[in-house]
């Protein structure tokens, strides 16, 4: 287990900038660790099937051109192939737009409809901020002032904070990263790449 463990300390380190600590410093229990907040974090989005016998992880911002590039793509895997498990890491590095989209994002899971606001969202002309976000909430028919109390919940906060860190720690270069497996990618992917990745990361298993 160590061996996969570190093939994705590496991966990441090898794949992106190297951070301030090499992946040989960190110990079996702190590989652990940041294996689990990646793939296993349980107040992270989750799209595609939560069964799915393999997990693609993406950390994304809605101000991210080239996340809004990768949207189809990522949409037509999950459709293309029922056994892949989504997993979002919201990481909104472009702004205070980007941070107010992906606030509404997580508050639009506790309606039930995070998938959705999601894709209208990486969908959505121009730039992500407070009046387009809430406009794309009012057209999907969601409780807009239920949102917005929803939007400023701790635990929201707390999980945008969580996946910066995540983020910071394992040296993202930027969005939109993918992570499935023992490889990590930075960039909109063909679809022929992204299967790829995924069918990679399952003949691992």
């Amino acid at each position: 287990m160590r061996s996969c463990l570190a093939a994705i300390a590496t991966a990441l380190f090898c794949t992106f900038a190297l951070g301030p600590v090499g992946a040989q410093d960190w110990s079996e229990a702190e590989i652990a660790e940041i294996k689990r907040a990646v793939f296993d974090d349980p107040t992270s989005p989750v799209m595609g099937n939560p069964q799915g016998d393999v997990t693609l992880v993406e950390f994304s911002d809605y101000n991210c051109g080239y996340c809004r590039q990768a949207a189809p793509t990522v949409r037509g895997l999950l459709t293309s192939d029922p056994g892949v498990k989504l997993v979002i890491h919201e990481i909104p590095i472009f702004g205070e737009g980007s941070r107010y989209a992906a606030k509404a994002a997580l508050a639009a899971a506790k309606q039930g409809r995070y998938p959705e606001f999601h894709a209208a969202l990486m969908g959505m002309k121009g730039k992500a901020e407070k009046a387009s976000v809430l406009r794309v909430a009012r057209d999907l028919g969601l409780d807009v002032a239920r949102l917005e109390r929803d939007m400023e919940a701790p635990e929201i906060t707390a999980r945008i904070e969580k996946s910066l860190n995540l983020a910071d720690q394992i040296g993202l270069a930027g969005t939109p990263s993918f992570v499935a497996g023992d490889r990590a990618v930075f960039g909109a992917l063909p679809a022929e790449d992204l299967a790829e990745l995924v069918a990679e990361a399952r003949a691992a298993k």
